[in-house]
């Protein structure tokens, strides 16, 4: 049974990891962007100010909202409707993840000094680095890094072409 059930349970976790990373790449700029605005100013404060338990069910509020929207986006798409939970999926888990981001690190020690979180944090970090431990993980960020940059080189090549054509009634 568990030689059945392990490489299941370890390719559940590398979609998930790898699900994760990849939203990352997307939300971690837009938290940092996002956290420089003025408008955030008076919740980072609030949050600062809070207590560690508070701090922790706060944390907790985007990930027993959000974290439902990934089995969702997997409904809709196997029941035909691609679109809507590739949607659904993208708009769920970058929200979710850059709310995390920002809460984590305006509170990471708060939150790492509740012993429960701190033992979980760890395994998660332990389970995180065996996975990228892989060959195959390695490959795929390497091909991600790659891609990321030949898309960024794209978008940038795309936006000097369009400034080059750009009518003289725009350029004002």
């Amino acid at each position: 049974m568990n030689r059945i059930v392990k490489p299941f349970v370890f390719l559940v976790a590398v979609l998930y990891f790898l699900v994760d990373a990849i939203f990352l790449t997307v939300a971690r700029p837009l938290a940092r962007r996002l956290a420089g605005l003025r408008i955030f100013d008076r919740l980072r404060a609030w949050i600062v100010s809070l207590a560690p338990y508070p701090t922790l069910a706060l944390f907790m509020i985007p990930v027993a909202a959000l974290e439902p929207v990934k089995p969702v986006a997997a409904y809709l798409t196997a029941t035909g409707h691609v679109m809507a939970g590739l949607t659904v999926l993208l708009i769920g888990e970058i929200l979710k993840l850059v709310l995390l981001e920002r809460l984590f690190c305006l509170s990471r020690d708060k939150l790492l000094s509740i012993p429960a979180f701190a033992w979980c944090y760890d395994k998660v970090r332990q389970v995180r680095e065996w996975i990228e431990a892989f060959t195959g993980w390695q490959v795929a960020r390497r091909f991600s890094l790659v891609a990321r940059r030949a898309l960024r080189s794209y978008v940038l090549e795309l936006s000097h072409l369009r400034k080059q054509h750009r009518p003289s009634w725009q350029s004002r």
